[in-house]
């Protein structure tokens, strides 16, 4: 596993503290346009994800990317979670990760 570049577990009130660093967000997928994928981050907000995956897309997607702006995420990365995912789970994970137990994550 690379661990030179490590990339936060962030839902979308947490991507505003990222700007420009690498980050990792699981969403549901609602809609997708051209090069842009729209979908509800796990705390329930809207983000977009920029850029082609290069997988057909399931219900919920980890992307891992750079944070572009307060709601949108350029996408490196794309993984299949499938259609059933415990998003509350992964909003707690998020939470943590950027919260007390930070010094586990980083």
């Amino acid at each position: 596993m690379d661990t030179s570049s490590p990339a936060v577990f962030v839902n979308a009130e947490l991507l505003s503290m990222h700007l420009g660093k690498r980050v990792r967000a699981v969403i549901q997928v609602v809609q997708i346009d051209d090069e842009i994928t729209k979908g509800k981050s796990t705390d329930e907000h809207q983000l977009a994800i920029k850029g082609l995956p290069e997988i057909s897309l399931m219900s919920y997607v980890e992307v891992i990317g750079t944070a572009e702006t307060n709601d949108s995420i350029n996408a490196e990365t794309w993984t299949n979670f499938g259609n059933n995912f415990d998003a509350a789970l992964y909003n707690q994970l998020c939470q943590l990760a950027n919260g007390e137990f930070k010094g586990l994550f980083t």
